[in-house]
């Protein structure tokens, strides 16, 4: 877009009607006899050239400066609100069941979600994500950070196995990912928990989880992948994500999971505020001055040198 324009564009007409006056309205003075007529008008051609360029440029500028010409500026000012986000995984040995994608059914849970969720990574702009696994113990796979690629790269290296899978710590790493969380300055914060078991390990009772999840201002969104009441518990899943003031869900295969992760990322798009600044840099103060400086300058030689 052209910074430059005309605040009053309709002005510049006023240049044809001075074109036309110029042409059609002739001035009527008194004639004076002269008897070196033809001398005279070889003396001053010079200086009715003179006139004729100080009289239109004179003309021309302060028209020009009727218009108002303008050169406009646009800034946006974006500013985006990013969120805190811990993804917390279960990587113990029910993760290993196949099935649980009907197009690949040699596939895992483990390898489904490894997928969903590389996927969630990838879209989420202007937020730090971190990682934390559990078993039978919990552990931080990746602090918060804005490196998606090394985020992805993480989650790959996650395998069921790399910890004790026969149990499995769900309230412990709900702590730890809390325990991080709080540390955050960000303004909102969420944790995500998946997991297809039941809590069998975590040394910190239900009671004072709920207690912190509920104390503190952090989403939880809670997933449970499976059948409900065979591989996970859905009422405990539930009171979970009631604290946490959200819903729990619950996946039966890998379109309904991915289905889960999309809606989360609906829910929590990251805030943009486009703030927008016009600023007009006004030049008729240009054109003005020199149309009347011009104009003068027209009067002044016009009258010392007697030209009509």
């Amino acid at each position: 877009m052209n910074p430059f324009s005309f605040e009053y564009p309709f002005f510049l007409l006023l240049i044809f009607i001075f074109l036309a006056c110029d042409r059609w309205c002739k001035e009527r003075s008194r004639a004076i006899y002269f008897p070196h007529i033809k001398q005279l008008m070889q003396k001053s051609a010079s200086k009715s050239s003179l006139l004729l360029w100080l009289k239109w440029f004179g003309i021309i500028s302060v028209v020009i400066a009727f218009a108002s010409p303008v050169i406009t500026h646009r800034y946006t000012n974006t500013k985006k609100e990013g969120r805190d986000i811990v993804l917390i995984g279960d990587v113990s040995e029910s993760m290993l069941q196949n099935g649980f994608d009907p197009n690949n059914p040699m596939q895992t849970k483990f390898d489904v979600v490894k997928v969903v969720v590389e996927d969630f990574v990838s879209k989420r702009e202007n937020d730090r994500i971190g990682v934390i696994s559990f078993g039978a113990i919990s552990f931080v796979a990746s602090p918060l950070t804005f490196e998606k690629e090394f985020l992805q790269k993480i989650i790959s290296m996650q395998y069921v196995g790399m910890i004790d899978g026969k149990r499995t710590a769900i309230q412990d790493a709900l702590v730890q990912s809390y325990n991080m969380l709080t540390k955050s300055k960000s303004k909102s914060k969420i944790a995500i928990l998946l997991t297809d078991g039941l809590d069998s390990g975590s040394q910190i009772p239900l009671k004072e989880v709920l207690a912190m999840v509920q104390k503190q201002d952090i989403k939880l969104y809670v997933i449970g992948i499976g059948y409900p009441n065979r591989d996970y518990d859905a009422n405990y899943l539930q009171t979970l994500a009631n604290a946490g003031g959200t819903k729990a869900y619950g996946a039966r295969d890998a379109t309904e999971l991915s289905r889960i992760y999309q809606e989360i990322d609906a829910l929590e798009v990251t805030k943009i505020d486009d703030k927008r600044v016009v600023q007009h840099d006004y030049l008729y103060i240009y054109p003005l001055f020199f149309g009347i400086l011009s104009l003068i300058l027209f009067l002044y030689v016009r009258n010392s040198k007697g030209v009509a």
